[in-house]
């Protein structure tokens, strides 16, 4: 077995030959493997180690803000070709113990309505996350990596980049290059490297719940080695991280590389995949089996109707619809918001009987303590 370790007292920038946080297919492994060989990697919190046990909101002020994500890697799985279809399975996600969640304005599914900055600390111990910032409230363990993926290659890079150029010039969101925060600094890689922000189809940010302990995550192969990283741990959260944070954490991710050869050509295969041979979680909560859902539906404020391409002003309604829950339980609006983010799951329930698709938030009782 291998491993990398790191040390978390110190950012990236510090330690950059163990990672990097930007894709490209030129940064150099930092580690070659043999197919079904284990691997332990060490991996930094979201915030690059920024945030610590303690800090406010004013304390963040300053922070770098293009950080995200630090990725240890990249691992090199000898024998990997493009056209293969590369598996990993999770054999172990370890918690550090302490974690975090943020809101930050302009940022965020409510950005328009959250303007204001917010943080909540978590204790993580025996399986569970607790926070003074959310009394009452305990999270158990779904321990996962929010960021996993493999290099690009120079023709995905470039494609890429123009792609979400062209949807920023048609009024559109994306994060385009940017040597600001780069990790390699300098050189063609800071200056084409594509940010970790979104996932593509090299997988990348995901930030798939069920990617637990036991999972297997399927990746198209697209250089020679793969060149597999992984980072962005997340103690827990909900099927949206609709405050742009889950409960953010540094993890220690033990995993192990299978080939599919030519699996990916021979069917074209584009997009990741992933699959978990049981329960991702304890059934109770992966269903869960004491809930309450708020609803959703594409009408606005002003009472006009949308129709079927309006799912996200559905899910939006129904994220305002269990703050609204929330707040009348006695949290506050921005206590609500992070319960969202860290435990409540958006769910399409209805897509067919048009014109109100609907989307429904489930939130689990039973993080409630009694």
């Amino acid at each position: 077995m291998q491993s990398v370790e790191i040390d978390r007292s110190k950012r990236l920038k510090e330690e950059p030959a163990k990672g990097h946080n930007r894709w490209h297919p030129d940064i150099p492994p930092i580690l070659e493997v043999e197919e079904g060989e284990e691997v332990v990697l060490e991996t930094r919190d979201a915030s690059d180690c920024q945030v610590k046990p303690g800090m406010t909101v004013q304390d963040m002020e300053g922070f770098d803000a293009k950080v995200a994500h630090p990725l240890t890697g990249p691992v090199y799985v000898k024998g990997a070709e493009p056209g293969d279809l590369l598996e990993i399975e999770y054999l172990e996600i370890i918690a550090q113990p302490n974690g975090w969640t943020r809101n930050r304005p302009g940022a965020g599914f409510l950005r328009d309505i959250f303007t204001e900055p917010y943080l909540a600390h978590w204790e993580i111990k025996d399986g569970w996350a607790t926070s003074p910032q959310i009394p009452g409230v305990r999270i158990i363990d779904g321990s996962f990596m929010g960021t996993a993926g493999i290099a690009p290659s120079h023709a995905q890079l470039q494609a890429w980049t123009e792609r979400e150029a062209d949807l920023v010039r048609r009024g559109g969101t994306a994060a385009p290059p940017d040597p600001e925060d780069a990790i390699p600094t300098g050189g063609s890689i800071a200056e084409t490297g594509l940010r970790t922000l979104p996932p593509r189809e090299n997988c990348g940010n995901v930030d798939a719940k069920q990617l637990t302990k036991g999972s297997r995550l399927l990746i198209p192969v697209n250089v020679e080695g793969a060149l597999y990283s992984t980072g962005d741990g997340h103690f827990a959260q909900g099927d949206s991280e609709c405050c742009i944070t889950a409960i953010e954490m540094g993890a220690t991710a033990g995993v192990r590389f299978r080939l599919l050869k030519g699996e990916a050509a021979r069917h074209n295969i584009r997009f990741p995949r992933y699959a978990h041979p049981g329960y991702f979680l304890p059934p109770e909560w992966a269903a869960p089996r004491n809930f309450i859902a708020t609803m959703g539906m594409p009408i606005r404020d002003d009472g006009t109707q949308e129709g079927e391409d309006y799912l996200t002003l559905a899910a939006r309604n129904a994220l305002i619809n269990m703050i609204e829950l929330l707040q009348e339980r006695g949290w506050s609006k921005e206590q609500a918001y992070i319960i969202c983010s860290v435990a409540v799951d958006l769910k399409i329930s209805n897509i067919v009987d048009l014109p109100n698709v609907t989307v429904s938030a489930f939130l689990p009782e039973d993080i409630f303590q009694v």
